[in-house]
């Protein structure tokens, strides 16, 4: 399986396009990467870009960036709100998909050591890469800024990782770098209905990890206290895994609470936001929305809809683009610019640009159907009716969630929606996979025959094929059949107005079944290997059988309950 590693280098330019498009040309220039990315900020004159792709290559074009970087920003005349100590102030390694954190931090070194020995440009690695704990922290790295590097790049203590320890002509031109590895870093900044710094700095010491200086006497002005190495003593704030500060933005008239969160398993953007509405308030100022800076995990998005559904006491089995939704609205994404979830949520960016059956409208799937292409075939058209009907039974679900008098158990209803959605997404990636798995047939017998080992490896390749062709629509009955719990539950206890609809569900989910099993046993018919087939099929049978019986089952309460009605 390919690796992925995500590269998010800050760039200390945004304010001038040219610049920033003569660095990510060379992003772009560069193979096996994908540009997912550029967000410039005129007050913090910094851009954020995102790229991500296989590690070697990322590596490259990371290099290729910095090295750009160093040619077109000169950091003896930037300035910005953000602090900043290099024309690449940081360049963060993330593993994004079948590569471990160690594989990470060693891509991040050898990156490191590239642009400190090639480049001639002072190097300090931090976070997960770092070489020592205290370098760990990008802040102890970067302390002081640009304005402190003669002194401290000298200096035994901070001398760079990689690169020179003397501040010469080239170093003043492009400061320092710092290279690092570290999980999925949000970058999300709160708006405020205050223009004060002081104020949205209090907000952010009263969340962030570190917290702000214990004092004695006034907690404003009094003296700060010290530990026995002289260090302040630190009152911890509210959120863990998170940095923060406060500050003006001169382009919006607002001020924000500025925060990175480390490890969104930890405090997520939600609980983030959450968090400064309560401190905001209680110092009596509101928040106005909030900004996602760079991107934001899928399922990031979606457990903030989620989240914000619960507090509503509403239905959290709702499609992927409904709780994207319930998130921009609740969060004030909207608030400053439009949050386009197509350009800000990395899963959409990596999504591939192909067409998919599930994808086209009814009418194109019906009309792609009855044409005289082969495919979309029988196993989709199964797959398919086993979505409508678990969607059936998901609607009953939301209906009885929201149902006049039985708000006690929206929650009750909420989870069978929740699973009933689940269902419906791999019955609905399993449409696409039928047909996908017809074409690796078709691809198989395609293959040369014209030696003795081109006739081996064809012979082989059509076996491989035709066994996954037989697995697919066997997953389709067994996800099919598992979906019927959600119908026999809404026909059980659901809206009793809507158990025509749990009913129907089942007798979709029933011809699912028994549709994929027909795939099933004619894909079989090819195949050698007779212990393989012989097993599926007798799995089959059984599947089979239960969904039957339980589609009857259903049928019966429906039934009896309509002519209650």
């Amino acid at each position: 399986m390919r690796q992925l590693i995500e590269c998010v280098p800050n760039f200390s330019e945004g304010r001038d396009m040219a610049v920033i498009r003569q660095i990510t040309d060379e992003i772009e220039k560069a193979e096996g990467v994908k540009l997912l990315d550029i967000d410039p900020g005129a007050a913090t004159n910094r851009t954020v870009v995102t790229f991500v792709g296989t590690p070697d290559e990322v590596i490259d074009a990371a290099f290729a960036a910095v090295k750009k970087a160093a040619e077109v920003i000169d950091m003896r005349h930037q300035k910005g709100e953000h602090p900043r100590f290099g024309a690449t102030d940081v360049c963060p390694l993330v593993p994004v998909a079948n590569i471990s954190m160690e594989e990470t931090v060693e891509y991040a070194r050898k990156l490191a050591k590239r642009i400190g020995e090639e480049l001639g440009i002072p190097v300090f690695c931090y976070e997960n890469a770092a070489f020592t704990e205290v370098r760990r922290n990008l802040a102890n790295c970067r302390s002081g800024e640009y304005e402190a590097l003669p002194e401290r790049i000298t200096s035994e203590e901070w001398k760079p990782d990689f690169g020179p320890n003397e501040f010469t002509e080239r170093v003043a031109g492009s400061g320092v770098t710092a290279v690092g590895a570290r999980d999925f870093l949000v970058a999300f900044n709160v708006n405020l209905n205050t223009t004060s710094t002081r104020r949205a700095n209090a907000i952010a010491f009263d969340v962030r990890e570190r917290g702000r200086a214990k004092r004695e006497g006034n907690p404003i002005t009094g003296k700060i206290v010290k530990d026995e190495n002289g260090k302040p003593v630190m009152i911890p704030g509210s959120l863990k895994a998170v940095k923060g500060i406060g500050w003006f933005i001169e382009e919006y008239g607002i001020a924000q609470i500025s925060m990175n969160l480390t490890n969104i398993s930890i405090t997520p953007v939600h609980i983030a936001f959450d968090e400064v509405c309560k401190k905001a308030d209680a110092r009596g100022i509101r928040v106005t929305g909030s900004e996602l800076v760079g991107l934001i995990p899928l399922e990031a998005m979606l457990e903030a809809g989620r989240y914000f559904l619960r507090k509503q006491q509403r239905s959290v089995g709702v499609d992927n683009d409904e709780l994207i939704k319930i998130a921009i609205k609740s969060m004030g994404l909207n608030d400053l610019k439009t949050f386009k979830p197509g350009e800000r949520i990395i899963e959409y960016l990596l999504k591939e640009g192909k067409n998919k059956l599930v994808d086209m409208t009814i009418t194109g799937f019906a009309n792609e159907t009855a044409s005289e292409s082969p495919a979309p075939g029988g196993g989709s058209i199964a797959a398919y009716a086993g979505v409508l009907g678990v969607s059936l039974g998901t609607m009953v679900a939301n209906l009885s969630a929201h149902k006049r008098g039985w708000d006690e158990r929206w929650e009750e209803f909420s989870d069978w929606a929740a699973k009933g959605q689940k269902y419906k997404d791999e019955l609905l990636r399993l449409v696409d996979e039928d047909t996908n798995a017809f074409n690796k047939i078709m691809d198989a017998f395609a293959l040369p025959k014209k030696t003795d080992e081109e006739k081996t490896a064809r012979k082989q390749a059509i076996e491989s094929a035709s066994k996954y062709a037989m697995e697919i629509p066997f997953q389709v009955m067994d996800t099919a059949y598992r979906s019927i719990e959600v119908m026999r539950a809404m026909a059980e206890n659901g809206n009793p107005n809507s158990v025509s609809d749990a009913g129907v569900g089942a007798m979709c989910a029933l011809t699912a079944v028994e549709g994929a099993f027909l795939n099933v046993k004619i894909n079989a018919s090819g195949i050698a290997d007779k212990a393989f087939t012989n097993d599926l099929i007798s799995r089959g049978e059984e599947i089979a059988q239960k969904a039957k019986a339980c589609r009857d089952m259903i049928m019966e309460t429906v039934e009896q309950k309509i002519n209650e009605l």
